[in-house]
């Protein structure tokens, strides 16, 4: 397909269907995105409350020095003309702690073997070998790595089909060094002997290059975006809501929104999940054994968080993220029990500005199933009743009581809190049953559990989480995946390369 001035319409303005946006608006195309919300930006989104701010989804980011691959693609996009970084510790950007033990992830290769090597001096080779094999699965993709040619697709085969309990089973079998190794799995709510080691790989690799917070918060990126539509001619409307795909024949032509509007469309592009988009378009369009498929995809779990506004220069800012387990491995802490919930969490604080000494506000995140809040679904913020609000308050002060074990004396600088559950996220993100990172890779399930960018109507289009992989980097291959549709591969890897020259 090529551009002339042609109609693309972007339901959702996630990071997916902003930055569709940008690469076709930059290419001619002309591009409207329509987002449900009052708030553009999805997954980017930040709230305050009481003069302190919060992110709602991403919470840091990865490989984002000059020469790596998201601050290239940064760069293209023209966000870092409006947005600033601020790196974690490259000492220890990620805490680990079992049971009371703490381990410090360093950046970059040399420096990780070296402090692992530290914790496991008879490890090394392995921790050699374990760096090897990520850096040979993550740079066997073409995207993950901006290499316009495949390197090693052998190597990247045997990746997805392989468990990150197997692949570590071959590096190493000392059980406490895997437990590290897989310190950061909330990240991407891995499990043992379904999640692809591709996955690991990617994201390991992703934030051992360098890791940052965006200061001021992440929804500073959706408004970068937002702008750089509009100043290409494109529109990012709000409060419409996406309700119907119209199609003639066998190609789509429009989209309808809840208040009535219609917007003529030579493509559609949905940054929603699939099985949202099903709901939009006439059943005979989609084979049934699809739309089976689609409605059964497992979805990674789901996040119960607090959200912490602290007494003014009391909590010293932490310049890491730190990751807590209340027992000696990161495995199984989704299957909780009500007794014993939580088992682990993620604990980090909000980058106002560069050189921070104190921390205004701060997140606490674990796991939590859909389940244990689908009695409210169904009912709206704010609007859930005394029970859910007991229940919220509940949790909340078991999960303050277990982070406390890390950080004695947390609550006394608690000035107040704020709670979410995986309604809140489905609310505000429009992600399936609020679950944390979309659809759940899984090796026992193969290609079922895959979702291509593709459709069977050819001018409807999928990104977002799902297509590809959740994250930052995950999220900007799958527009690029995307976008080749209608520009070529080619073409975005070489914008890509002119914008950094």
């Amino acid at each position: 397909m090529t551009s002339g001035g042609r109609q693309c319409i972007i339901i959702g303005s996630g990071l997916g269907g902003l930055s569709c946006g940008v690469v076709l608006a930059r290419n001619g195309w002309h591009v409207t995105v329509l987002e449900q919300n009052a708030q553009p930006g999805g997954c980017l989104q930040c709230f305050g409350r009481d003069g302190a701010k919060f992110e709602t989804g991403m919470h840091y980011v990865g490989s984002a020095l000059p020469g790596q691959v998201l601050h290239s693609l940064l760069r293209y996009l023209g966000v870092l003309d409006d947005v600033q970084l601020s790196q974690l510790d490259p000492e220890g950007y990620d805490h680990y702690s079992f049971d009371g033990k703490v381990y410090k992830m360093a950046t970059g290769r040399e420096a990780l073997i070296d402090r692992l090597s530290h914790y496991f001096p008879s490890e090394h080779r392995n921790i050699v070998r374990y760096c090897d094999l990520v850096e040979q699965v993550a740079g066997a993709s073409q995207l993950h790595s901006l290499k316009h040619v495949e390197t090693d697709a052998a190597v990247s085969t045997r990746a997805q089909i392989t468990s990150m309990g197997d692949a570590l089973d071959s590096i190493t079998g000392n059980q406490e060094l895997q437990h590290v190794l897989a310190g950061n799995i909330p990240l991407y709510a891995a499990e043992r002997d379904t999640t692809p080691f591709t996955t690991h790989a990617f994201i390991m690799d992703f934030y051992n290059q360098s890791a940052f917070r965006i200061v001021g918060g992440s929804d500073g990126i959706a408004r970068s975006l937002v702008a750089t539509i509009k100043r290409l001619g494109g529109d990012v409307l709000t409060c419409q809501k996406a309700t119907k795909i119209e199609c003639s024949g066998n190609l789509a032509t429009g989209v309808i929104t809840a208040t009535g509007n219609r917007y003529p469309a030579d493509v559609v592009i949905a940054g929603v999940h699939p099985a949202r988009l099903m709901t939009m378009v006439d059943p005979q369009l989609f084979r049934p054994v699809y739309r089976r498929r689609i409605a059964q995809l497992p979805e990674t779990i789901g996040g119960f968080a607090i959200y912490l506004n602290f007494n003014d220069g009391q909590v010293p800012y932490m310049n890491y993220n730190h990751y807590g387990y209340a027992q000696a491995s990161p495995w199984g802490c989704e299957h909780y029990t009500s007794s014993d919930w939580p088992r682990g969490y993620l604990y980090m604080h909000m980058c106002d500005s560069h050189r921070q000494r104190y921390a205004h506000s701060g997140i606490i995140i674990s796991y939590m199933r859909y389940s244990d809040v689908a009695r409210w679904a169904g009912t709206r913020v704010g609007h859930r009743g005394q029970d859910y609000d007991d229940f919220k308050r509940e949790h909340a002060e078991r999960l303050l009581d277990l982070v406390e074990h890390d950080f004695p004396g947390l609550r006394s600088h608690v000035k107040s809190y704020y709670t979410s559950t995986p309604l809140t996220y489905a609310d505000y993100t429009g992600t399936e049953r609020g679950s944390m990172y979309g659809v759940a890779k899984n090796i026992n399930l193969g290609s079922a559990c895959r979702v291509h960018h593709r459709t069977r109507v050819p001018n409807l289009l999928l990104t977002g989480q799902n297509i590809n992989s959740h994250g930052a980097l995950g999220v900007l291959v799958g527009t690029i995946v995307t976008c080749s549709e209608l520009l070529t591969s080619e073409r975005i890897f070489n914008q890509i390369l002119q914008a950094n020259q």
